[in-house]
């Protein structure tokens, strides 16, 4: 398959992504055309691609939600192009992908990511995965959430899940806080073994988000909650800024290649609060 083929796939799988994600958050607040839409462009010229980002603020269920999807192309710096793959010997890129942040207004929902992408350099590979990270604990929550996680990984491969999970757990770690981010979830990159089927891989784990994100927030919107709660929501929050801040490879890959600013801070939460 030529690559042209590949990247126009991967392209349009991803924005019928975010296409579905924003109906299934409409459906869940009751209401459409909730979203404001802003499309980007990357390069003064305004050739070298860009994208469009969905924000929805202070609803019923969502305090803020972001839906992400951007398509990009250009060449890499001298200083960012040896930490890519394949960059080294052809410094352009095409890059394509999607990402979800869903921050809650009831503190029983856990905050929830997502996001999976397609690179080409000198050769192309896919990466993302997603996490949840609640601030009140929930064992049942946790357990079903990696049941959930390791069947749709053993329909593809039973390695998976345990190394992905082991990746993701690793990943989401604040090393100058010594705690995780949330609770785990599976985490992949540079996946290039084979294209058809890290691409059907890539599609299966963007279905499986829907459905969990929608059966998380059946299962706990009507929970009633205290001011107490939220102000540990806020605390928890805090720590999500600083990974994002600090350690997030897509917010470091969207800043160093002249992303648009707003798309890659849409992460951040409305409200957060440190101690």
């Amino acid at each position: 398959m030529e690559q042209s083929i590949k990247n126009k796939l991967a392209k349009n799988w991803f924005k019928t992504l975010q296409e579905v994600f924003c109906q299934e958050i409409e459906e869940l607040e009751g209401k459409s055309n909730l979203f404001k839409i802003t499309k980007w462009e990357r390069g003064d010229k305004s050739n070298e691609g860009g994208g469009q980002f969905c924000i929805h603020k202070n609803g019923k269920i969502f305090e803020k939600v972001g839906v992400n999807f951007s398509e990009v192309y250009g060449k890499f710096s001298n200083k960012f192009k040896n930490r890519i793959p394949g960059a080294e010997k052809n410094p352009k890129f095409w890059a394509s992908g999607i990402s979800v942040v869903m921050h809650m207004k009831n503190p029983h929902v856990p905050a929830m990511h997502f996001n999976t992408r397609y690179i080409y350099t000198s050769h192309g590979w896919f990466g993302g995965g997603m996490d949840v990270t609640p601030c009140i604990k929930d064992e049942r929550l946790k357990k079903w959430f990696h049941s959930e996680l390791r069947k749709t990984c053993n329909r593809h491969n039973k390695n998976y899940y345990k190394k992905y999970k082991k990746w993701c757990d690793e990943y989401f770690y604040l090393p100058h806080r010594k705690e995780s981010r949330g609770i785990g979830g599976i985490f992949f990159d540079y996946k290039k073994e084979n294209w058809e089927k890290d691409f059907s891989f890539v599609r299966d784990v963007g279905i499986c988000f829907k459905n969990v994100f929608r059966e998380i927030i059946f299962k706990k919107q009507r929970i009633k909650w205290t001011n107490k709660q939220k102000e540990t929501q806020y605390e928890k929050r805090g720590r999500y800024v600083e990974f994002n801040l600090l350690y997030d490879r897509g917010t470091k890959f969207g800043l160093q290649t002249d992303g648009n600013v707003e798309a890659i801070l849409m992460s951040l939460p409305p409200v957060a609060k440190w101690k």
